[in-house]
């Protein structure tokens, strides 16, 4: 559905997409994932058209970005960070401007309006300004309306941004409908981790306009090669011990605790507590933002976002 081809987008002094190949297949949702600044939002936006590259190309449901435009465009929908709606008309009309715009039927649109209306709470005040909206419903009315031509590639750039989390949670199940009965494709950018987790098929995560890593949520996960294990040791006596035991394959000291990485928890936190006296011990299995935090570490440390395993620490309070 999507082939990018060697896609790259400079300004000046700035690389902010560096020859990036990928292919994304019909009914696939796949998540876009990396750090502010990092060219997720820069992608997005030269597939729909909005930015030419610098070189490279890409095709969208079979239409070339740069030779065919206006057919790109007849193929997508999105939904921006920013909001778009005008707060001056009501989300109903809005919502009406969008469907007269991209040919919904008129046998169909009133109830597709509804319909998006419903699915995201707005129901009741669909005939109030959108200036007197919260901020969460200006969000909801964003992607009602990105949804609400039903096309075959759909670009949902922070969807849930600001969607309390029963919202979220039924948007999440309506886009995984969308892929099932609309066999629509979907390119998602989240910070929400547990969001990509959930809905994605694959994830590419992009640093510095490189795709430094793409696979599975699984197989991510796993790519880190173990639990991650915390104890508050009573002497630290016995710390290179662990260190040197064969399934441990990471050790830091984070705020007084001992953090690792170990292969097979679940089987060896006895042997590990055999070598140390501790005052408790934790371990959980390996999420997406231990993923994420992993590989695009340079960016996120300048952001002053921490590493790895502070951001371990952190959850473990």
């Amino acid at each position: 559905m999507i082939k990018i081809t060697h896609l790259t987008k400079r300004y000046e002094g700035l690389l902010a997409v560096d020859d990036i190949n990928l292919e994304i297949g019909q009914n696939e949702v796949f998540g876009l994932l990396g750090p502010n600044g990092a060219g997720k939002t820069t992608v997005i936006h030269m597939l729909a058209t909005l930015l030419k590259p610098t070189s490279g190309t890409a095709l969208v449901n079979g239409f070339d970005i740069i030779a065919q435009p206006a057919k790109v465009r007849s193929s997508i929908g999105i939904v921006f960070q920013a909001p778009s709606s005008d707060d001056m008309l009501t989300g109903y009309e809005n919502l009406k401007i969008h469907a007269f715009l991209y040919g919904v039927p008129s046998y169909d649109r009133e109830k597709r309006i509804q319909s998006v209306l419903d699915l995201v709470g707005l129901a009741e005040r669909q005939h109030d300004q959108v200036k007197k909206y919260s901020g969460g419903m200006r969000r909801r009315l964003e992607i009602a309306r990105g949804l609400l031509h039903r096309p075959t590639v759909m670009f949902l750039d922070e969807p849930t941004l600001g969607l309390d989390p029963n919202s979220r949670g039924m948007m999440w199940e309506y886009i995984k409908k969308l892929v099932k009965e609309e066999k629509m494709t979907i390119i998602l950018t989240t910070h929400y981790m547990e969001e990509a987790d959930h809905l994605c098929n694959r994830i590419g995560i992009i640093d510095e306009g490189k795709i430094i890593a793409l696979d599975s949520p699984l197989n991510l996960k796993k790519s880190l090669g173990g639990d991650i294990v915390k104890i508050r040791p009573r002497s630290w006596k016995a710390l290179e011990n662990i260190r040197l035991l064969p399934y441990v394959r990471k050790v830091e000291i984070v705020d007084g605790d001992v953090v690792m990485l170990v292969e097979n928890a679940k089987k060896n936190i006895p042997d590990i507590l055999r070598h140390v006296d501790s005052e408790y011990v934790e371990f959980r299995s390996p999420d997406l933002n231990d993923v994420f935090l992993k590989l695009a570490s340079k960016n996120i440390k300048e952001s002053g976002e921490g590493g790895f395993m502070e951001r371990y620490a952190q959850y473990g309070k």
